[in-house]
């Protein structure tokens, strides 16, 4: 989201659906924490205010963690943005990661989306995903305030399951998913339990092609065991 220098916070919130300006705040803060976004941290917390869809509680959530971006080291913040958001599964915050993994429909999905988009006059910047969570905020954001609702709604599921592994592993990152939820209409359940994956990075990794040998199946399993290399037709000893 683009900050407009010397415009009053109540002038910018003006003439936008109610919850608008949330969603596109919401968006940035679940971006990459890069110079940009943290040269307008100093604004989102009016923003909010102004337009008054979330409650208390859920500002201050959010107010903790802009205030957990600002006071952390710029390299910090990226690293922890990072190992986040990009090597975990449970975290991830391209949706269809969620719902197609890497199967065949994934690629379908992302071209109606990006449709979608399209129809609605959003072009996504270079090397960016439709399905990207900070785009869909973009998108929701340009709806009127029951469809974009309604467009929350559907994705809820999916919200609820980042919002839970952020929770667990007690990220300020979570209140964001919180106000999202909230928005859509949905009660977040953070207590639900989130199972612990390997990074994605090392779901990649190529496996051993013999690990010493052994398989569940052999009698010391998890042991390397010897390899016993015999000829099918051996040679005859000398002079017998």
């Amino acid at each position: 989201m683009q900050a407009v220098d010397n415009v009053p916070v109540t002038q910018r919130v003006a003439g936008r659906h109610p919850g608008a300006v949330t969603l596109r705040v919401l968006g940035a803060l679940l971006g990459y924490p890069d110079a940009a976004l943290r040269q307008h941290l100093y604004e989102f917390e009016a923003l909010l205010a102004a337009d008054g869809v979330l409650g208390a509680r859920r500002r201050a959530g959010v107010a903790a963690l802009i205030q957990h971006l600002q006071e952390s080291d710029a390299l910090a913040a990226e690293t922890e943005y990072v190992e986040l958001f990009d090597r975990g599964r449970a975290t991830s915050l391209y949706l269809f990661e969620h719902v197609h993994g890497d199967s065949r429909d994934r690629g379908p999905a992302m071209i109606d989306l990006g449709e979608t988009y399209a129809k609605a006059g959003l072009l996504l910047v270079e090397d960016e995903l439709p399905d990207y969570l900070p785009a869909v905020l973009e998108f929701v954001s340009t709806q009127p305030p029951r469809e974009a609702k309604g467009f929350l709604g559907e994705m809820a599921h999916l919200l609820d399951a980042v919002h839970a592994a952020l929770a667990q592993r007690a990220s300020p990152y979570a209140a964001a998913l919180a106000a999202l939820l909230d928005l859509a209409g949905h009660k977040p359940q953070a207590d639900r339990e989130v199972p612990e994956e390997p990074p994605i990075d090392e779901s990649w990794q190529e496996p051993a092609a013999f690990d010493g040998c052994s398989s569940a199946g052999q009698a010391r399993p998890g042991q390397p065991q010897p390899i016993h290399i015999m000829r099918k037709n051996p040679t005859p000893p000398q002079g017998a």
